[in-house]
């Protein structure tokens, strides 16, 4: 439904990963915008899923639902004529005191057919009273401004709790992980971006270089073959790709070394999760 492309824009900065595939993001992520006498403490969450009991959804869903405790504003999204069992469960676990739950409609560029738009929003509306309805599109940057004022009308006053030159909360490893994650989501299959998790092995910044070691996990054997590819070209594609990305973000060298290992069944392995950093309670 495209939640972290549009906390991406909203911040004006990449703060959580992104891909085509749904299910991406596993963890909270913080971002931060600062505009002159106005502070948002944006918190991208994973999507909410049902009919799945694996360890990680489970995880995944705790993160959604308690995200929801003590904000101020609740942007819910949704993506333009779909309306799908998971966005109705999560409406019902809206906490009742809180007022200002702003639905935003995305991908509003994909529907051609415009008039479609307002039944739509009017089935909506009759759901939940949303403090307000705002179509967008984040890839495109439609109406995100009108959004923005949305957002940071409904915010109390309080004094900046962060540094206006700040935007993220995110550690470094997990801001290493996270991208190395994206660039094998979108260089393989299906099934195995959710069989696939990054763990940083080895971590050294030096005054020019910055050396990582990290090991790509998945579930199969056979999934370790189509990460690595034919004469290992997909997991070099994978490295160079993050290489460049953090080269940029740290305006420094990077070297990435990387490796593919089975663990056998690891998103219902709560122990194993924990020990990649899931905090699993």
């Amino acid at each position: 439904m495209g939640k972290s492309t549009l906390i991406n824009t909203l911040i004006e900065h990449k703060v959580s990963i992104t891909s085509r595939k749904p299910q991406t993001t596993r963890f909270r992520v913080l971002g931060i915008k600062t505009k002159e006498n106005s502070q948002a403490i944006i918190i991208d969450t994973p999507g909410y899923h049902q009919g799945h009991n694996r360890v990680l959804n489970k995880f995944m869903n705790k993160v959604a639902i308690d995200t929801l405790v003590g904000i101020d504003v609740l942007v819910f999204v949704v993506e333009a004529l779909r309306w799908k069992q998971e966005d109705k469960a999560l409406l019902n676990k809206i906490p009742k005191e809180l007022d200002n739950v702003i639905l935003v409609i995305n991908k509003i560029d994909k529907v051609k057919n415009k008039d479609e738009l307002l039944p739509f929003i009017d089935k909506l509306r009759k759901l939940y009273e949303f403090s307000n309805i705002v179509p967008i599109s984040a890839l495109r940057k439609k109406n995100i401004s009108q959004l923005e004022r949305s957002i940071l009308s409904a915010l109390p006053k309080s004094e900046f709790l962060y540094p206006e030159d700040q935007i993220t909360d995110i550690s470094e490893r997990l801001l290493i992980s996270e991208i190395i994650r994206e660039k094998s989501i979108s260089r393989v299959g299906q099934e195995i971006p959710y069989r696939t998790s990054v763990d940083i092995d080895h971590y050294k910044e030096e005054d020019s270089i910055i050396i990582i070691h990290a090991t790509i996990y998945v579930e199969k054997k056979s999934q370790k073959g189509i990460v690595i590819g034919q004469g290992g070209k997909r997991l070099k594609s994978i490295g160079t790709s993050a290489r460049i990305e953090l080269e940029k973000r740290f305006d420094k060298k990077v070297l990435i070394k990387l490796w593919v290992k089975v663990k056998t069944n690891w998103t219902d392995n709560e122990l194993f999760m924990k020990s990649l950093g899931y905090k699993i309670e």
